[in-house]
């Protein structure tokens, strides 16, 4: 999902007051008259008044300048969700742009810690929180040189730049641009080659156990005759209104580019992974075991979880809830009428064809299907919905032997057709309603469309918010009625059971020294993820540490909001309201996603008292006119 612009993305925070969330004044009060209880004279509301002014136009002028600058750093990079800033440059990495930016964000946060936020007002508390997240990740991941591993087991550098060449480019410039890129592929190439070269003198690298293939992307490239090159793509079909000698033209810059600039570097980083990283990287898998590998989990978990929580307790939650979750997977066999045990059921879900689609076009259709119903079901849980529509479309082939079974954006929900044995019928509703509506797709484009938020909220992604509505989403098909058999329902759970499992694998490996063999154990004797899925989640775990923390967190966090407004409002309890509100934040840390619930109530029970005493007072009318 979309990034805060860094190469290992997303962070820690302070939890907000419930005064700061509802806007309250923290200024003390002025003392009146002992015998009368009187406003703030003029001259003490004109100093609080100038004290919000200087605080907020300061805070103000720091977030816009930070998030310019920030654009400008990654300007030409791209990744699955976002296009960056227009550039016919790719994004500086060496070592001096990252002590620049260490140094930048460095002083940003000192700026803004001299900022005193109990004297901002409106949006700007939240704000303060999310900017302040932000920041603190992008300088935890400088000072722990995060960019010495540009890439795990799910996604890397030279992977992104197919999303760049899959855009749709509409003139001539943008041509000139992507060009551009292209010709500073070796420069880029070389810089990150370098850095991945210091990760691995000081034994910070991904591990090797989970890079068998993963240069297959690379190879690729280097094979690739011009026609089927993948970084030729924008030149296959071009916009009819432009010239064709100018067409023409342009295929002929991109022949030489890819010939003379992309294929060398190619080359260049094949030999280096090949000869050199695959053979090199470490053989430990937990973050622990690398340098600074205590402070560096805790850091990812931090980022990633916007929580404090140490892994053992993650731990602890996660052994809890996949406990009772298997409850709940017993009792849904039953309905079933199978009789056998869960591991003969996991056996015959993952062997039995009429579970598997036959086509990747059935998969897509079936996908499709599904997230038509979810049209129909969506405003009864949402009332504001997104302008923006997205479609459905299979992972490319070069990124799907190693790719989740689908991955949702603002405007595309990606779906796997690779390798269809392991594509299960029964886990369909569950995928689509995370990866689309009402799920990323819908979440992050709401965000995008918030034009009462600031860009940096706008278009920015904190896990915990992102993948805990996402998973949050999943257990809503069950209000929408989107789970038809107790299989599908088990599909639902599986995923459930998929995520809290990750609470115990994700410790287990990184804090606990779990090996590879027993994370995949823990994984294929809980859920009913396929063999494929089971190996490849699993080394998406070891490559990517923390990350797969934030979805059943996040999932907890927004049920408690929402149970906890449920006991507290009753009948006045609106869940197109509550959604609205939850959804409207942008993408925030967790305590303040709870806090924004508290406010909810306290505005709910306001709005209900008040169309109470409206009614009261049209009925005493009525009466008084009988």
């Amino acid at each position: 999902m979309i990034s805060i612009r860094t190469a290992s993305p997303r962070a820690p925070l302070a939890a907000l007051t419930a005064a700061m969330l509802l806007g309250l004044s923290l200024a003390p009060a002025f003392a009146a008259e002992p015998t009368a209880t009187a406003a703030p004279s003029a001259t003490a509301t004109d100093e609080a008044s100038a004290r919000d002014s200087e605080a907020g136009v300061r805070f103000k002028a720091l977030y816009t300048r930070e998030w310019k600058w920030r654009q400008a750093q990654f300007a030409g990079g791209d990744d699955e969700d976002v296009q960056g800033q227009a550039s016919s440059r790719l994004p500086k990495v060496d070592t001096a742009t990252q002590a620049e930016r260490e140094r930048y964000w460095a002083q940003v946060l000192k700026e803004l810690d001299a900022i005193d936020k109990t004297q901002l007002r409106g949006e700007d508390p939240v704000n303060y929180e999310v900017f302040r997240q932000q920041i603190q990740s992008l300088l935890a991941n400088q000072r722990l040189r995060g960019w010495e591993m540009p890439f795990n087991s799910d996604s890397a550098f030279w992977t992104n730049l197919g999303f760049t060449a899959r855009r749709p480019i509409r003139d001539a410039e943008g041509y000139r641009r992507y060009l551009g890129q292209l010709r500073d592929i070796p420069r880029y190439f070389d810089e990150q080659i370098d850095n991945m070269r210091a990760g691995l003198v000081r034994g910070y690298s991904v591990p090797r156990v989970t890079l068998t293939g993963r240069d297959a992307s690379i190879k690729e490239v280097v094979d690739a005759k011009l026609e089927d090159n993948l970084l030729y793509t924008p030149f296959k079909q071009m916009p009819a209104n432009m010239p064709a000698a100018e067409q023409a033209r342009l295929r002929a810059e991109a022949a030489k580019a890819i010939d003379e600039q992309v294929l060398p570097a190619y080359r260049k980083l094949l030999a280096f992974m090949q000869d050199e990283y695959m053979k090199q990287a470490r053989t430990t898998l937990a973050a622990e075991a690398m340098p600074d590998g205590e402070a560096l989990y805790r850091a990812k978990i931090r980022e990633y979880t916007t929580l404090d929580l140490p892994p053992a307790q993650i731990h602890k939650i996660g052994l809890e809830e996949v406990a009772k979750i298997r409850a709940q997977m017993d009792q849904t066999i039953a309905k079933t009428d199978f009789k056998g045990t869960f591991p003969e059921f996991l056996h015959y879900l993952r062997t039995d064809p009429k579970f598997y689609p036959k086509t990747g076009d059935e998969l897509l259709m079936r996908a499709s299907w599904l997230a038509k119903r979810v049209d129909g079901q969506i405003g009864n849980y949402i009332g504001l919905l997104p302008r923006q529509r997205f479609a459905i479309r299979p992972v490319p082939s070069d990124l799907a032997p190693f790719y989740t079974a689908g991955r949702g954006g603002r405007d595309v929900y990606l779906l796997n057709t690779y390798d269809l044995p392991s594509r299960p019928l029964f886990n369909l509703a569950a995928l689509t309603l995370h990866e689309s509506a009402p799920g990323h797709s819908l979440q992050t484009s709401l965000a995008a469309e918030h034009e009462g938020l600031p860009d940096f909220r706008r278009y920015t992604y904190i896990s915990a918010y992102g993948e805990g509505w996402a998973l949050y989403s999943e257990k809503l098909g069950i209000e929408m009625g989107l789970y038809d058999t107790p299989y599908d329902y088990f599909g639902y759970l599986t995923y459930q059971m998929w995520r809290a499992s990750r609470l115990v694998v994700d410790t287990g490996i990184h804090h606990l020294g779990w090996s590879r063999e027993r994370a995949q154990a823990f994984l294929r004797d809980n859920t009913a993820l396929s063999e494929h899925e089971v190996q490849t989640e699993v080394d998406r775990y070891i490559g990517w540490p923390g990350q797969a923390l934030s979805y059943y967190l996040g999932q907890m966090s927004i049920e408690r909001a929402r149970a906890k407004a449920e006991q507290a409002l009753g009948q006045d309890f609106d869940i197109r309201a509550f959604h609205d509100a939850i959804l409207a934040l942008g993408s925030v840390p967790l305590p303040v996603l709870e806090q924004r619930a508290d406010r909810f109530i306290d505005e709910s029970r306001a709005k209900a008292a008040a169309q109470r005493a409206k009614t009261a007072a049209a009925a005493a009318g009525s009466a008084a006119k009988s």
